[in-house]
């Protein structure tokens, strides 16, 4: 008896052959924020609480399970948070921590080279910046937050891809191809396959015109406990005054403030393999 009430609690009889299609992303989204909030709830719980027919919920709880963003315990009948809405969560977490843990060391790069200063994390086969320190130079480079680029024609991503080794590279990229933005993107596999690998030899990555013609981005990866690069820091500006000496002067300061950031989040670049 009592196994029969819980089933019926967690899964109602004749839900799984119900027609109709699943209820808005709203309503979706609004089960996923009760059920962060109480850990664990029953089916007749989560619909009293939404506002919806248990059938509903119970269609809006099952797609949400086939994506692994919640799940559901047979034996109590009860649904919790999946571990993919934890994912979600935590990529959240390790951006705002990187982020205001960068605010710092961007500060200092901006004073040590006079050129703003970057910080973005991965997203696929693409990175998205998440903070800038801008110079007061009348000439300068702008990332809003939220702004993507292609790893392969940005500084931050080349330093990620060539963190990853290229194995993990090469499975990225090809979600996304290798377009050309100018004329010096690296289109070619063997060209930026040839790149990552002095990247990683010195320890800083440079994009040298390669998404945008006359701009230059100097940048190194930020690293996790477990020795993942997580995030990237760069300085971006003109070409006129990012010239090639000027890069080569910039790249261990990059690398130093990357450094910095690894440090105060906690992490550790790996023991072998990067920056010679």
């Amino acid at each position: 008896m009592d196994g029969a009430m819980r089933k019926t609690r967690g899964r109602p009889r004749g839900a799984g052959g119900e027609a109709g299609s699943v209820q808005t992303l709203e309503r979706a989204l609004s089960l996923l924020s009760l059920l962060s909030r109480s850990e664990k709830a029953t089916l007749t719980e989560l619909a009293l609480r939404a506002g919806v027919p248990p059938s509903s919920a119970h269609r809006l709880l099952t797609t949400l399970q086939a994506a692994r963003y919640v799940e559901f315990d047979e034996p109590t009948g009860e649904w919790s948070v999946g571990v993919e809405a934890f994912r979600a969560g935590a990529a959240f977490l390790r951006r705002t921590r990187v982020a205001e843990a960068g605010r710092e060391a961007m500060r200092a790069l901006v004073e040590q080279t006079g050129e703003s200063a970057n910080l973005a994390v991965p997203d696929g086969p693409e990175v998205v910046f998440v903070g800038q320190v801008e110079t007061a130079q009348p000439v300068r480079a702008f990332f809003a937050p939220g702004m993507r680029a292609h790893m392969h024609a940005s500084g931050i991503g080349k330093a990620l891809l060539a963190a990853m080794g290229r194995p993990a590279a090469e499975r990225l990229l090809l979600k996304s191809g290798l377009p050309e933005f100018t004329p010096k993107t690296l289109t070619s596999p063997q060209a930026l396959f040839d790149d990552l690998e002095s990247i990683r030899a010195r320890g800083w990555s440079l994009d040298d015109e390669e998404r945008y013609l006359g701009m230059r981005c100097v940048a190194a990866p930020v690293w996790n406990h477990h020795g993942e690069a997580v995030a990237g820091v760069s300085i971006s500006g003109p070409a006129a005054r990012l010239s090639p000496e000027a890069t080569a002067e910039f790249g261990p300061v990059v690398r130093r403030a990357a450094a910095s950031i690894t440090e105060r989040i906690g992490g550790a670049p790996p023991a072998t393999g990067w920056g010679g």
